[in-house]
């Protein structure tokens, strides 16, 4: 399993009938058809191509494609300075991969709009909606076209590693502050959305102006279901911490922190359903899609767990400070406050 180093934010230093073998066809019907409709958007937008613009819909392209495009229009000096070979940083089986770290700000400092022409800088754009769901999943991907603490899109930064051509594998590695998201052809076998992922909003996650807001109110109307019982095993003791300790599977044997999806009744799994549809949402279909299918190949929803944790260290009176949903080769460690970090690892490879 690859273990991510630290991510560094300047901000924060100042009883189941279900089967556990749950297919992807079978989650879709249960949840009212809710990761489905991403696959509705993405016939009027098919690579995340905005609405308002029918020039870019009448040319849209897979993400892959775009990343192929983006190779080939690199001059020989730029290739030098945006172009890593696949294994970067992890030469002779040691250490990690550059591609697979996450990171809060351009990878070694190159930002878009200083190494990029225009045409560049629109197909990275490109690239970056075409694994979004929908103009609403590239809203929220941006934060609202902000990209926090990056200013802008050009103000992020974008990397391949590898080789982008004659089925040689790739990954293109988008980051900027509060987002490091990748795309990889699945380049990288068995790893949802091409390794671990970090997304977060310089709002606090109670707050209304955090675009992930609606997350944090999903999985908070889980705990407000759950009876005083059910509640006492939901909570989780101390902190799940963040980066690299926070998103490492732990052995099978090892039992996960609060409380498991078959202790629930069939109206709170409805809820814990909503809330991995509300998680998936910004992302195109293929990748939630993927992620539905490892979530299968692990063991089903059976094996996933929602825990509470409240941070003793801080001094406000809000309940949560972290929730945290964990199976076999899944972990979602999401961050309320001061403000939302989140961090992901999903794989069909437990260790």
């Amino acid at each position: 399993m690859v273990r991510p180093s630290p991510v560094y934010c300047p901000e924060c230093e100042t009883s189941s009938t279900q089967p556990a073998g749950l297919d992807r066809r079978q989650f879709i019907r249960m949840v009212g058809g809710g990761v489905a409709a991403i696959a509705a958007s993405q016939s009027v937008l098919s690579a995340g191509v905005c609405r308002a613009n029918p020039e870019a819909a009448r040319t849209a392209k897979p993400a892959e494609a775009l990343i192929r495009e983006l190779y080939t229009s690199l001059t020989p000096e730029q290739k030098t300075q945006l172009v890593l070979p696949w294994n970067h940083g992890a030469e002779n089986g040691a250490g990690i991969p550059t591609r697979m770290r996450m990171y809060n700000r351009p990878i070694n400092g190159k930002v878009i709009g200083e190494s990029y022409t225009q045409p560049q800088q629109e197909l990275n754009e490109r690239i970056l909606r075409a694994i979004c769901s929908d103009e609403e999943g590239y809203s929220r991907i941006s934060r609202n076209g902000k990209f926090d603490g990056s200013g802008s899109l050009n103000g992020c930064g974008a990397l391949i590693f590898g080789e982008p051509s004659d089925d040689k594998k790739f990954a293109w590695v988008f980051a900027g502050h509060h987002l490091t998201v990748r795309c990889d052809g699945n380049s990288e076998a068995g790893a949802a959305f091409g390794g671990p992922m970090y997304y977060g909003h310089s709002a606090a996650g109670y707050s209304p102006n955090n675009v992930f807001h609606y997350q944090t109110q999903g999985v908070l109307s889980v705990f407000d279901s759950l009876n005083e019982e059910q509640r006492q095993r939901a909570i989780a003791a101390g902190t799940p911490g963040e980066h690299e300790a926070s998103i490492r599977f732990r052995p099978a044997e090892q039992a996960k922190p609060g409380i498991g999806y078959g202790e629930l009744t069939a109206d709170q799994r409805a809820l814990v359903e909503k809330v991995m549809r509300d998680v998936l949402s910004p992302y195109r279909t293929e990748d939630a899609d993927e992620v539905m299918q490892i979530v299968k190949t692990n063991g089903g929803l059976e094996k996933l767990h929602l825990a509470f944790y409240q941070d003793k260290g801080m001094n406000d009176n809000e309940r949560w400070h972290f929730w945290r949903l964990e199976g076999p080769g899944f972990v979602w460690n999401y961050r309320i406050l001061p403000h939302v970090h989140t961090y992901v690892n999903i794989s069909s490879k437990l260790t």
